[in-house]
Parts: structure tokens; C-alpha cells; sequence
């Protein structure tokens, strides 16, 4: 039986896992209640709920092709599906190295999208030749034919060779279960799908005679056996029980025994007593193995080249949740069990920098962007810590001597009634619009933008067009400092007293605020209750209570209708804070306070600054 390693590369929500769906239930490799579900790799609870895929996963599928040229032949398919958002970018880095061809994943109405550039750009960097599924063609706003020219044309921006661009084509449906090369032709499933793959991914080269080595591309844990190196034996054989050398970062050899290896079989893992060039694996025993390290031969160890990964491009502060209500909520709570769990991240999460903070009780944490380092939040939060973070800042640098920022490649789909706002927005956030398409009945903005402008970008946007826009993002690379970029432009109001938030308090700052507090919320001098409908911060009590008298009262059988306030996701409160500003993070709340919690501190604060600033005019 013959092996193919494939990777699906796409944009986010292309259609990447519905897809490796339809190819597990037509091999057989999932059965009964699986077979029923979507998403079956999706198995990280926030990537059920958020739908998308945040971990690059593996699985292996068996099949026997039965139609056509090729009827009769049996290959073992492993599969590498991949995210799709640019934040987890380094996932898609890593894995790519163990395929040796990929699914370039299209939406047929969207077309490429930025991460599509970036991910079709590394898989080409590595010299993997793309089969190209035009997905979602049984929308009635499909443009198949459409896309695949735009498909080739992005090729050739990115440098294609002529084997590239003589790419095979497939028009597919995920969700029904079919890809065939032409797109009426539903009713074999994804057999000839298979049957491309066959054609077009060559089998790994088996040099089974040369030394092992083994490049470890992720790494899975056990509460049995601890943790899992996961990769691809690129020589050699690997076998169980077998000493090995472990070759580390820093040019170190280390010695390790194999205690089991498994091998990829459907969704899950088979033990197998070897391993040969050119399959991938799950090896087991080696407790202090990390990503990109290599497993060689005892006797000839012969390091991998390691895995590169792109350079963060934004940073944050984490730091101890010091407010008044600290300690309440979480079961982590000092700042060296934070360290540890950020070490423990750094072991799988290779896009991911933490450096010590300005004081002990702060670190500073570096990523992708701020989908990736919102994750890893929630993911803290719901393992039971509580941590404050400030505002997330752009990662600058100086290339020959001019200070430069990240750019990022904004593609914007919205209506026409929402266009204007739109692009009014994008001009005050310092983005060069490229191109303007219209696609049935709505409009595609490709612009250029600095990373700074999305900060906040997404809320203001589905404010600004009634949640109608749709957008997505990609790094594309430095350029020098754009100058000032509009901030928020309301400012909030500050609690001046502690305890539950009532009513009758609310009712009243609603009239001139938009609240983040419930009745009955608890509330603490220092926390933001609200946004002030100017742009300056108003001091409230949000806690005052209804006095009482022995007046009687004209209006008491007046209806009070308090109004709805607005509920803030970890996401937005990121998005939302200022410089002065921090959000604290509980497994039960999400709440936005300033840094000095006492009003005096601020003011103090305040007029040290505007003293600098009028010393500073004077000389």
C-alpha cells in the first residue's frame, strides 16, 4: 500500500475540516455517531464553539480507488489539517514541513483571502505543489470559474513555477460530501478527489538504509505518559524500545530510549513496533523532547534544520490580578503559577515570546496577534486563573535606522448600504484601499493597514455597518511609522465606590452612558461601569441607592424600563482599553478598570503629564 502526505491549507472558514469530514466517512475511517457529525477534528472545546480550527491536527485514512484510471489502487492518505486564521499561523509553519504535497482550499464565492496568500506562500517556499478545491460551489452565489483565475493569479504573484501553475482542479461541496473536476458531477463523493491525490502527491522519499532522523513538529501530553513528540521520520527506521540521540536548540546531544510508537490510523493511533522514512508518528518516552528538535541515531546524530517561524508583531502585560476583588474567583492567582503556565505554553506554542515584565509581577507576552493571545486568556481563564492585562501594542522595529511597524493585508466584505461607512473608517485608521470589488450583491475592500489601526477595528466596523461587514487579516510584512492614529473617541466612567451595582443608580447614568454593568453587579472604585457619551472619563457612583422619605410620590406607578447593557467578550475588552486602562480576567467575569484605581493617583498622574508638556513647549 502506497503512503501520500498531504497538508489542506486555507483561508479561515474555507471549508478545510467540513472537507477532511466527507474524506474520513467515505473511507470508512469513522463510523455511527462521528460519521454524523461536523467538524470531527474540531475537538478543542473553543474551537467548537468558535468554529474554527486553532491546533493543526493529524489523521490517516486508507483507501481504495474505484473509478477510473486508477481503480484498484490502495494508499494510505496521512492528512494534516491546518488552521486557517493568520494568528495561528505557526501551526500552519511547522506542520507544513511534514507534507509533501497540499489541498489549496478556495471558497467559491470569497476567492483568496490573505491567509490564502500566506499559506499558499509557505507551502511554496517548501516545494509543495497544490492540488486547488474550489470549495462551497453548491452556494447560489458561487463564482467557480471566477476563482480559479484568481487562484492562478496569485501564483504568479507569489513566484510560481510552471509545475505549480499547471495545477489540477477540483470543485467541491464539504458539506454535501462530493469534489469532482466537474462541477455537475455529485455522485461519487470525493473518489475523485483520491484519485488527484494518487495522481499529483508524490509518495515520500524511503531511505530506510541512512541514520534516523526524525524532526519533532508538535507535541501532544498524556496525564500517563507524559508528553507525546509528534512528526516525520525523514530517514531511517524508528523503532520501539530503541536508544536515540535527541538533538536541542542549543547544538546539545541528549541521550533517550523510545517507549512506544504509534502510527496515524482514522482519528486516533494504533501502537506499531516501527516507524520508516517517510511516515509520520507519535513517539512516546522521551519526557524532555521539545519542537524542532530532531531525533537521530545514538551513534550518528545528525541534526534537522528547525522549524522557523515568523516573529510575533504584537505584545501585552500580563500581570496579577491586584484589584480589590482579587483572589476571589480563581484558583491561580500568584505571579509564579502565571510563569509557570506561560513556560508550559511555550513548550507547544512556537509563535508565542514571554519576557519579564517591568516589575515581578508582570511578563511580557509576544504573538501573532490578538485572536492568538486571546486564546491563550481563555484557555487561562477557564483552567481557573486570574490575571490582569493592559492594552495590546504593535512590536516596532528599526530597519536601517528608520523606525518601522507591521503592516497587514485587510480584506473587508460588506453591503453597499454599509460601504460608506466602511471606508470611512479604514481612511481614519491609516489604510491604503487597493482595490474595490463588487460580488453579487455586496463589495470586496482589499487596503493595506497597519497592524495598529485593527487594534479595536473589528468593533468599531460592526458598529459602523450593523454588524453587516465581515473581515479578515494577514501580516504582510514593515514599513516606516505612519505617525498618530485615532484612538476611541468616547471616554468612560469610573466607579468611585464599592459594592453591588443597584437600579436606581444605573437608571440614571444610562441616560448619558452606555453601561458594562448589571444590577447587582459588583462593582469597586477604579472599575469602568460604562462609556461616557463625550470624550472625557466622568468619576459615577454606580452604587447609590433610592433615598427615602415620608414624601409621597407624584410618578410611582411608572414604568422604569433600565436598558440593556453591553456585555463585553474577552476579545472586545482587549480591543476596547486605552493605555491607562487594564482588563481583569476571572473564570467567572471579564471586567475593564483602570490602572490606578484611586481617582486622586490618576489626577496626580495627569497633571505631572500636562507640567511635562507645557515644560517641553516652553524650551
Amino acid at each position: 500500500m502506497e503512503l501520500r502526505n498531504i497538508a489542506i491549507i486555507a483561508h479561515v472558514d474555507h471549508g478545510k475540516t467540513t472537507l477532511v469530514d466527507a474524506m474520513l466517512r467515505q473511507s470508512g475511517a469513522v463510523e455511527g455517531s462521528q460519521a454524523a457529525a461536523d467538524c470531527v477534528l474540531d475537538s478543542n472545546p473553543l474551537e467548537r464553539e468558535r468554529g474554527i480550527t486553532i491546533l493543526a491536527k493529524n489523521c490517516a485514512v486508507e483507501y481504495s480507488i474505484r473509478h477510473g484510471a486508477h481503480r484498484g489502487a490502495s494508499m494510505r492518505v496521512n492528512v494534516i489539517d491546518t488552521p486557517g486564521h493568520a494568528d495561528f499561523g505557526g501551526e500552519v509553519e511547522r506542520v507544513l514541513r511534514m507534507a509533501d504535497g497540499c489541498l489549496l482550499l478556495v471558497c467559491a464565492l470569497e476567492g483568496p483571502m490573505p491567509q490564502t496568500r500566506f499559506v499558499l506562500g509557505k507551502a511554496l517556499e517548501l516545494g509543495l505543489k497544490p492540488i486547488v478545491v474550489v470549495n462551497k460551489c453548491d452556494r447560489p452565489d458561487a463564482r467557480p470559474s471566477a476563482v480559479v483565475d484568481e487562484v492562478f493569479d496569485l501564483l504568479v504573484d507569489l513566484g510560481a513555477d510552471d509545475v505549480a501553475l499547471d495545477f489540477p482542479v477540483l470543485y467541491a461541496s464539504g458539506r454535501g460530501g462530493w469534489a469532482a473536476r466537474t462541477i455537475d458531477r455529485r455522485d461519487r463523493g470525493v473518489d475523485e478527489l483520491f484519485e488527484s491525490i494518487w495522481e499529483r502527491v508524490p509518495p515520500p522519499a524511503r531511505p530506510v538504509e541512512k541514520p534516523l532522523q526524525m524532526l519533532v513538529t508538535n507535541l501532544d501530553a498524556s496525564e500517563y505518559v507524559g508528553r507525546i513528540a509528534i512528526g516525520r521520520v525523514f530517514s531511517g527506521v524508528l523503532r520501539a524500545g530503541a536508544p536515540v540521540a535527541i538533538c536541542r536548540a542549543d547544538g546539545s546531544i541528549a541521550k533517550g530510549r523510545v517507549q512506544k510508537v504509534n502510527r496515524f490510523e482514522g482519528l486516533g493511533r494504533r501502537e506499531v513496533p516501527l516507524i520508516e522514512a517517510g511516515d509520520l508518528c507519535a513517539v512516546e518516552g522521551l519526557p524532555t523532547i521539545e519542537i524542532g528538535d530532531t531525533i537521530a541515531d545514538p551513534e550518528k546524530p545528525q541534526a534537522m534544520p528547525r522549524v522557523r517561524v515568523d516573529e510575533p508583531t504584537l505584545h501585552m502585560v500580563f500581570r496579577i490580578n491586584d484589584g480589590p476583588l482579587g483572589g476571589r474567583e480563581g484558583k491561580f492567582v500568584t505571579s509564579r503559577q502565571i510563569g509557570e503556565r506561560l513556560d508550559k505554553e511555550l513548550r507547544g506554542n512556537v509563535a508565542l515570546r514571554v519576557a519579564p515584565g517591568e516589575s515581578a509581577d508582570e511578563f511580557r507576552v509576544s504573538g501573532r496577534g490578538l485572536l492568538h493571545l486571546g486564546v491563550l486568556l481563555e484557555n487561562m481563564r477557564r483552567e481557573g486563573y486570574e490575571i490582569t492585562v493592559g492594552k495590546p501594542e504593535v512590536i516596532e522595529r528599526e530597519i536601517d535606522g528608520v523606525r518601522c511597524e507591521p503592516w497587514e493585508r485587510l480584506a473587508l466584505d460588506t453591503d453597499q448600504a454599509s460601504m460608506g461607512a466602511a471606508l470611512e473608517l479604514l481612511g481614519s485608521r491609516g489604510a491604503e484601499v487597493l482595490k474595490v470589488d463588487q460580488r453579487g450583491t455586496r463589495f470586496h475592500v482589499e487596503a493595506d493597514i497597519p497592524a495598529r489601526g485593527l487594534i479595536g477595528f473589528r468593533t468599531r466596523l460592526l458598529n459602523a455597518t450593523g454588524g453587516e461587514a465581515v473581515m479578515h487579516h494577514s501580516f504582510t510584512g514593515y514599513r516606516p511609522f505612519t505617525g498618530q492614529i485615532k484612538r476611541r473617541q468616547n471616554g468612560v466612567m469610573v466607579a468611585n465606590e464599592a459594592g453591588p451595582a443597584t437600579a436606581f443608580a444605573l437608571l440614571q447614568l444610562s441616560e448619558r452612558a452606555v453601561m458594562f454593568v448589571r444590577p447587582g453587579d459588583a462593582v469597586y472604585e477604579g472599575m469602568v461601569v460604562g462609556e461616557n457619551s463625550r470624550d472625557n472619563d466622568l468619576v459615577v457612583n454606580a452604587v447609590k441607592t433610592k433615598p427615602f422619605s415620608n414624601m409621597r410620590e407624584a410618578n410611582k406607578e411608572a414604568t422604569v424600563v433600565l436598558k440593556s447593557p453591553r456585555i463585553m467578550s474577552l476579545e472586545m475588552a482587549l480591543e476596547y482599553i486605552e493605555d491607562d486602562e487594564l482588563v481583569e480576567i476571572t473564570p467567572s467575569a471579564v471586567r475593564v478598570r483602570k490602572r490606578l484605581l484611586k481617582e486622586s493617583e490618576r489626577r496626580r498622574v495627569e497633571r505631572a503629564a500636562r507640567d511635562r508638556e507645557e515644560a517641553q513647549s516652553r524650551s
